[in-house]
């Protein structure tokens, strides 16, 4: 018996998705998950499910989340360790998530979530995704000189709701091939050889093929000549 249910997208694409899956797992919530095939746009079954029209969307003891950050926080409440023990240094992981939740719009423009892309690397680095790329590579030099001793994770040694957070942006990472500061590239190799996010890619690589979007799963178009 189950204490509620996760509602995600497809986990090929859904970048949203995998930040909320992450803390529900790593605070080990006892929630069956139902995944929906995203159609590229509005979905209905999502729209079904979700009060807010997107996913993730938990279902939890009597709480319905369906933001997620708050879901993050609401798996902290039961699992503090999510957020650095240290005043200065919680202070720092939550101002960089929502720097997250709220910011790097043009690398998610130019630069989808789509895990196994064929012909992705080097491409679709227009000007405002890197400099996206370039603020993010910044904020882990950063986090990392400040925070990050004894670990390979943005603080240390546990994986917490910031690296949730930037999961996604390092499967961004991983597929695209941007240039990277060696800090950068060292913490992206770390958050992908996590058990949790190698998990997210073999449950990805397993879904379907009628749940393909093929705007993913082609090779980047060439930039247009001038």
């Amino acid at each position: 018996m189950t204490d509620g249910t996760l509602y995600l997208g497809t986990k090929r694409y859904s970048s949203w998705s995998l930040r909320g899956w992450l803390p529900v797992r790593l605070a080990g919530l006892n929630v069956a998950e139902v995944v929906i095939p995203l159609a590229g746009g509005s979905t209905p079954g999502v729209k079904a499910v979700s009060p807010g029209g997107t996913v993730p969307y938990l279902e939890h003891q009597g709480a319905a989340i369906w933001e997620s950050l708050a879901i993050a926080e609401y798996c902290a409440e039961i699992a503090p360790s999510l957020w650095p023990a240290d005043r200065v240094a919680r202070a720092h992981a939550r101002a960089i998530a929502g720097e997250m939740h709220a910011g790097y719009r043009e690398l998610r423009m130019a630069m989808p979530m789509a895990l196994f892309r064929p012909g992705a690397a080097g491409t679709c680095a227009t000007d405002g995704a890197l400099a996206d790329i370039a603020r993010i590579d910044a904020l882990w030099q950063d986090t990392r000189a400040r925070f990050g001793a004894g670990g390979p994770y943005l603080f240390g040694p546990a994986f917490g709701n910031a690296d949730a957070m930037f999961a996604p942006v390092v499967a961004r990472f991983l597929t695209y091939a941007p240039a990277l500061s060696p800090v950068a590239q060292a913490y992206c190799t770390a958050v992908r050889a996590h058990p949790l996010v190698a998990a997210w890619y073999d449950a990805a690589a397993a879904e379907p093929a009628d749940w393909f979007l093929e705007k993913y799963e082609t090779a980047p178009a060439p930039p247009a000549s001038a």
